[in-house]
């Protein structure tokens, strides 16, 4: 497979050297550090795999961002992850329920991480293949 284009939407930049470094020869990483720079990268490219945080300095959550990607036909079948260090049973169905595919919660354990990104790659493949 080629490598996985993934669009990061989180403010704190220690999160994206982090994954940078880990996922580095899998994933070619983009970053936003806000749901309206999200917003408008997304209206210019579309990222195979999204990763969000739910928390945000600005108005939109995460969460937010889950439902726009899902109500926007050319980019409802988007993959999203939720990392986060919100780890509540109700933070996790509130994810889940506003359209993120995952929930993982911080700090992970690198490892973990890629496991779950490989996986929902390939759930979506699977899916594109039957479609």
């Amino acid at each position: 497979m080629s490598k996985l284009a993934i669009l990061l939407v989180d403010n704190d930049t220690l999160v994206y050297h982090r994954l940078s470094q880990i996922l580095q020869q899998d994933v070619y990483l983009q970053h936003a550090g806000s749901v309206a720079e999200a917003r408008q990268q997304l209206a210019v490219t579309t990222p195979d795999f999204v990763i969000t945080e739910v928390h945000f300095k600005d108005a939109e959550s995460g969460l937010e961002l889950c439902r726009y990607i899902r109500s926007v036909p050319s980019l409802s079948h988007l993959p999203i992850m939720i990392l986060t260090s919100l780890a509540t049973i109700q933070d996790k169905i509130a994810g889940f329920n506003a359209g993120a595919d995952d929930y993982v919660v911080k700090p992970f354990e690198s490892a973990h991480l890629v496991a779950r990104i490989r996986l929902l790659r390939r759930i979506k493949h699977m899916e594109r293949q039957r479609g």
